[in-house]
């Protein structure tokens, strides 16, 4: 067989890694976006320091903290930029240990100081001693038998009629809230605790409150915290915590249009839905989501850098006698690292996307137009932080022993990854609860597809996103035929018949929406080499993500038996053709230079692991 397109050499060209940098990177805000954090990472106080223990670390993580609010110079602006915000965790997760920077950096400025920020009188109430970190802050919501059901959470804060504050109580140890940073590492903090809110009795849902947790000798009355076990990827000051009837000041109710108390202690709420107040009152998790998603593709982008630069340098034995070869001159090893590139820039340019939109609408009052951008910065979170897993396992793997070593810049990646897949929402959870909104309220894009001709449609990568948009179709329409079949008085049962057609639908709309975006960054490419270059990994990654569709294609008769067999001749002509060009794709990722030449995988020659290793007694 002969494939009828014939293989595309893409020269390389001096500016081409630059201009994939500025695709990658906001284009012409790079710099106001990404460039003072991309600085701060670069400096010699974040390189790898050997022998730290656990509590060390997690000390080192608060001192970050404190150099990442002086970059900044704007702790307001920072929290109250969609951008500037998710560009931080990009740029922090990749620095050693850089998960527990990224975790307190995401608390303090999402989740505190933008829920304070997001709520009414945020313009009288003095935020100064967070704003320059005299007071680190904290999110409580999770309890240690409400995770994601969190809008059942048991602990109360309730009013007082006689001094108009609020009794903020822990009524069991179920009740416990689970795994904040509120040890008293890192100086004195404050939190906003989620808590049901009861006026006379009645369970007016739950809200937010800010509370003093310590000080500089020690907890405050009332608060009880208990440092949790050890746990994998970011050392971080993770606890239990309590409160045994904890006064607060009237003020501490975080107020607005959902909730507030007038002078005379009465409710009013402009939702009559308890869960939705819920929901309004913790609205800043979908930044968190993002910021999450942020993580995931700056360790993504770190981890394949590394390896790439492994694969050239890494010499071994040719096919000749005395013969030296890079092992990224093999096929079954570039192949997989060509893989994680392709996903990598779709990671990013879909992240970029999502990212912009929920900029665009985080302030529209049309109510389905925001529940939709939401679902999808969920859906996005969840599918980045998967890949970003598998990734970055298989960039450890390819760089063999020496990337199971801290001082490679490798081996904790998967497991900080971990806890962006759990963190903001599990990501299974959002997935069912997208999926069961998707089933009726999106429709899938039933795009015209040409009918099967040669090979070369094959190539098209405008072709391939329309098989895969026909794939999504397929799986909406099994999963709707398959609740319409279910046991009318069973919805549990109901629903699990379809929920397995409806989490394809879902893990094929996340796929569509990153085709999308890399087409677009592709086809904003200042440079013809630029654009032909991420035309031709786009169709890598659209080929990689139509592979389980043949069948459902096939059937439906947009695929012929001709273009299915000649599937994996196609992709190999597609890495044959990318295979020159893995440099310029890691050239694309900015990294600084002293965060790679500070890495001996990365092959700069001016560390090697031998400068780790001491002398054994």
């Amino acid at each position: 067989m002969t494939l009828l397109t014939p293989q595309v050499h893409l020269p390389s060209v001096p500016d081409t890694g630059q201009e994939l940098a500025r695709l990658l990177f906001d284009g012409d805000d790079r710099e106001h976006v990404h460039g003072m954090w991309r600085d701060l990472i670069a400096k010699e106080t974040f390189r790898h320091r050997p022998g730290l223990d656990a509590g060390e670390r997690t000390a080192l993580a608060y001192e970050w903290l404190r150099l990442v609010n002086d970059t900044a110079g704007n702790a307001e602006q920072l929290a109250d930029d969609p951008a500037l915000l998710a560009a931080l965790h990009e740029w922090a997760a990749i620095v050693d240990g850089g998960g527990g920077l990224c975790t307190v950096a995401s608390i303090h400025y999402n989740l505190f100081l933008g829920s304070l920020l997001d709520h009414e009188g945020a313009g009288r109430r003095d935020l100064s001693a967070f704003t320059t970190l005299r007071r680190t802050g904290t999110f409580l919501c999770t309890e240690l038998e409400h995770g994601n059901d969190a809008s059942a959470l048991e602990t109360t804060a309730e009013l007082d009629p006689a001094t108009g504050g609020f009794v903020l109580h822990t009524p069991h140890a179920g009740a416990q809230k689970f795994m904040p940073n509120t040890s008293t590492t890192g100086g004195p903090k404050s939190a906003v605790v989620a808590a049901r809110l009861l006026v006379e009795g009645r369970d007016e849902g739950v809200f937010l409150f800010l509370t003093p947790l310590s000080d500089e000798r020690g907890l405050l009355p009332g608060v009880r915290v208990r440092r949790l076990p050890l746990r994998t990827g970011a050392p971080l000051d993770h606890c239990l915590t309590a409160f045994d009837r904890v006064r607060l000041p009237r003020e501490a109710l975080l107020e607005s249009e959902y909730g507030r108390l007038d002078a005379e202690g009465r409710f009013h709420s402009s939702l009559g839905n308890r869960r939705k107040r819920f929901l309004q009152s913790i609205g800043r998790v979908t930044m968190g989501k993002l910021c999450m998603s942020g993580a995931a593709v700056g360790a993504t982008r770190a981890a394949l850098a590394v390896a790439v630069r492994y694969g050239d340098h890494r010499q071994v034995s040719g096919p000749r006698a005395g013969e030296r070869i890079p092992v990224n001159a093999h096929r079954p090893h570039h192949a997989r690292l060509l893989r994680g590139l392709a996903t990598g820039y779709a990671m990013t340019f879909l992240h970029r996307s999502v990212l912009a939109r929920w900029t665009r609408l985080r302030s529209c009052r049309d109510a389905g137009e925001r529940a939709e951008t939401e679902r999808l910065v969920a859906v996005a979170k969840s599918w980045i932080t998967w890949q970003a897993r598998d990734i970055a396992v298989e960039c450890r793997e390819r760089c063999g022993a020496q990337g199971l070593f801290a001082a490679n810049g490798l081996s904790e990646f998967p497991h900080y990854i971990e806890g962006t897949i759990t963190a903001e929402g599990d990501n299974l959870v959002i997935w069912v609860k997208a999926a069961a909104e998707m089933l009726f309220e999106h429709e899938a894009a039933r795009q015209d597809v040409a009918p099967p001709r040669g090979v070369e449609q094959l190539t098209d990568p405008r072709h391939l996103r329309g098989l895969l948009a026909a794939a999504e179709s397929v799986w909406q329409d099994r999963a709707r035929a398959a609740l319409r079949r279910g046991p009318s008085k069973d919805p549990v049962e109901r629903w699990n018949g379809a929920s397995g057609a409806a989490l394809e639908m879902v893990s094929a709309h996340a796929r569509l929406r990153a085709a999308d975006a890399f087409l677009d960054a592709a086809g904003r490419a200042r440079s013809q080499d630029a654009g032909e270059l991420l035309e031709k990994l786009c169709v890598l990654f659209l080929l990689e993500q139509i592979g389980e569709h043949t069948g459902d294609l096939l059937a439906d008769g947009h695929l012929s038996a001709d273009q299915v067999r000649a599937l994996p001749q196609v992709r190999d002509e597609v890495l044959r053709g990318l295979a020159p060009h893995m440099t310029d794709l890691v050239e694309g990722f900015d990294l600084p230079a002293a965060y790679l030449d500070a890495i001996p995988l990365a092959g700069s020659g001016r560390v090697s692991l031998a400068d780790y290793a001491v002398d054994a007694e």
